[in-house]
């Protein structure tokens, strides 16, 4: 019987991803792999989904089949965790940081678009979609880009009401992540659960 892999917590996994030098963040990997938990592409396995953290010819070598073990568990147990958040319709973007706002603004940009959107296409060009999930995933993206313009804003130094107009975005944000979740990933989560291999 395998053991299930339970998720290391976010300290040690933050220490993990800098370990083997992944260039993404927690952050973007947790919204990578819900995106990839609701992408309708079926054929997107967990290891396509973790290799494409890294630039091609830059993936970790894994010494030993030890190593290449826990390697795998270590991701897995997050993947677990994430399939739990979104098969509770629970998924929400990391807390942000009210003293740095711009930072703020830029790993919602990475969360959404390198994050969710890049998980959920699955390394497709084009997925059949109904029009209505269509059409939210395209306002996610542009969601995405209303992030852009605030940092933009706030490094030109019109900063006023921007904090109540990033948590609105994020409300926003959420919002349209739980609809693609309640109506295209919630009717078919039990077919969902993906292995290593």
């Amino acid at each position: 019987m395998q053991i299930e892999n339970k998720y290391i917590g976010d300290d040690k996994f933050k220490n993990f991803l800098n370990h083997y030098s992944c260039p993404s963040s927690l952050e973007v990997v947790k919204m990578k792999f819900a995106g990839a938990i609701c992408s309708p592409n079926l054929n997107l396995r967990p290891t396509d989904v973790i290799s494409s953290l890294w630039e091609e010819d830059k993936q970790p070598r894994l010494e030993t089949k030890k190593e290449a073990e826990l390697f795998f568990k270590f991701f897995m147990g997050l993947w677990d965790e994430m399939f739990a958040l979104v098969k509770q319709n629970k998924v929400t973007l990391a807390k942000g940081d009210k003293n740095d706002l711009i930072a703020w603004c830029n790993i919602r940009y990475q969360e959404l678009e390198e994050g969710f959107l890049e998980g959920f296409w699955g390394g497709c060009a084009d997925l059949k979609l109904p029009a209505y999930i269509a059409q939210i995933v395209d306002s996610l993206s542009e969601v995405a880009e209303v992030y852009v313009k605030l940092g933009q804003r706030l490094q030109n130094k019109e900063d006023k009401e921007i904090y109540k107009t990033i948590l609105h975005t994020d409300k926003t944000a959420e919002r349209a992540i739980s609809f693609i979740i309640e109506n295209s990933v919630l009717p078919r989560i039990d077919g969902l659960q993906r292995k290593v291999n």
